[in-house]
């Protein structure tokens, strides 16, 4: 195998010129022959048995190409990498350049490289340091939030419904006098002024009463998922089956001994101050942190690819595609219910891609500028963390850990480190 490497006019990319022996692409149709024989009827054989020539006599000497590329391709592209020294960061773009029997396997991959950063003023960074202070009033809305969590509903039949009450609903859409898919519900959960529904929908049930039936008018938005909905009018049958309201409990001792350590009141808002100022304290520590990094980042110079952001795009779409199957929900039923596409979605991360990449980079170049290291020490406080954290026992834990999961876990806390030197030398005003 051989590499050719060629810097590409945009600045960063280069294009890896791959040729394959052609002994190898033979074997690799070969394999591809073997794994896909199986598929093949061919009159005088039984079947799986036909040789590789009758085949490509019958269907044509290209059959297998397609597969022996890819085959060549996936072994060779990490080796060209290798082979090549550079410090790429996307995802190829492959282009084949040379397919046929007997002769080498030539193909093309258009890459970015990793750009160089040029550092800005970064010692010294003044920005306004992020407020800690814990007022009367914070206390006051943590504990109308604790009444909140410690609310019960309560059945109501004698007034009409108001805004906050919750609602069991049934309900049937039409539009231009025809039902609609979606358009139907029973038992359905509404809570008057969530704003959940269809704008209109749910004001027009204040004042109805339990257990009667009514209708309610609305305009579905311009743009609505549905195309066939959007910006019509609509007509919903409701019966209102249920209603309840939310009922706080009282602000005294007998409060504060049920939701807490504490016996009194006075002395559980004194705990609540501790709790708020210990996590403004910690908010605040971020805040301080990202304000220092934006501004590091800001005073910072580089080319970045094109290749290289919509890379870590992707990427994020991978997270977020993961952290939907962690909540038991896929990507398409996701992107269907949004009105979304795969495509529009990774524009929407672009911007904050292109930021990641910018503040990984400068963080990294700082960390090189600053000699800063990752010491044993730290390193192994971090997986005891890990290990901790994901309720795993430590020295199973560090079986899981390959060689590139301990360099990325490496890289993280340099990075870190990166971040505590910075806020270390920023004034803080």
């Amino acid at each position: 195998m051989s590499v050719k490497t060629e810097r590409l006019e945009e600045k960063n990319m280069i294009k890896l010129t791959v040729e394959v022996p052609a002994e190898d692409f033979n074997e690799a149709i070969k394999k591809a022959y073997n794994q896909n024989r199986g598929r093949f009827n061919v009159p005088g054989f039984r079947k799986g048995k036909a040789p590789l020539q009758i085949i490509e006599k019958i269907y044509g000497v290209g059959i297998f190409y397609e597969d022996a590329a890819n085959t060549c391709i996936n072994n060779s592209y990490p080796k060209a990498v290798e082979e090549c020294g550079e410090d790429i960061v996307s995802s190829p773009k492959i282009d084949v350049e040379q397919l046929e029997k007997g002769k080498s396997f030539i193909y093309t991959a258009e890459v970015a490289v990793k750009p160089e950063v040029t550092l800005g003023e970064y010692k010294g960074i003044e920005v306004k340091k992020a407020d800690t202070s814990v007022t009367d009033e914070d206390v006051e809305k943590e504990l109308e939030a604790v009444r909140e969590r410690n609310s019960r509903l309560v059945e109501v039949t004698d007034r009409p419904i108001k805004d906050g009450d919750q609602t069991t609903i049934d309900f049937k859409g039409y539009v231009d006098g025809k039902t609609f898919e979606g358009g139907e519900g029973f038992d359905y959960p509404l809570t008057i002024g969530s704003h959940s529904f269809i704008e209109g929908f749910e004001e027009q049930l204040i004042g109805k009463n339990p257990g009667e039936a009514c209708e309610v008018d609305v305009t579905f938005p311009t743009e609505y998922h549905a195309a066939e909905l959007a910006g019509k009018p609509a007509k919903f049958e409701v019966t209102i089956k249920s209603v309840k309201e939310k009922q706080l409990p009282e602000l005294n001792d007998e409060f504060a001994d049920n939701v807490s350590d504490f016996s009194t009141l006075d002395e559980y808002k004194e705990d609540l101050k501790t709790q708020l100022e210990d996590r403004k304290l910690r908010a605040a520590t971020t805040e301080n942190e990202n304000n220092v990094v934006e501004k590091v980042v800001a005073n910072a110079q580089m080319d970045l690819p094109k290749a290289m952001i919509e890379t870590e795009a992707r990427g994020m779409v991978d997270e977020y595609a993961a952290r939907l199957r962690n909540q038991g929900l896929n990507m398409a039923d996701f992107l269907k219910y949004t009105g979304q596409t795969a495509e529009k979605l990774t524009e929407q991360m672009t911007p904050d891609a292109e930021k990641r990449i910018r503040t990984r980079l400068v963080l990294e170049k700082i960390a090189q500028a600053e000699n800063i290291e990752v010491t044993d020490e730290i390193y192994e406080q971090q997986i005891e963390k890990m290990a901790k954290d994901y309720q795993i026992e430590l020295d199973r834990f560090k079986g899981f850990i390959t060689e590139d999961q301990a360099e990325q876990i490496r890289g993280d806390l340099k990075v870190q480190q990166a971040i505590d030197f910075l806020v270390a030398e920023a004034k803080l005003v």
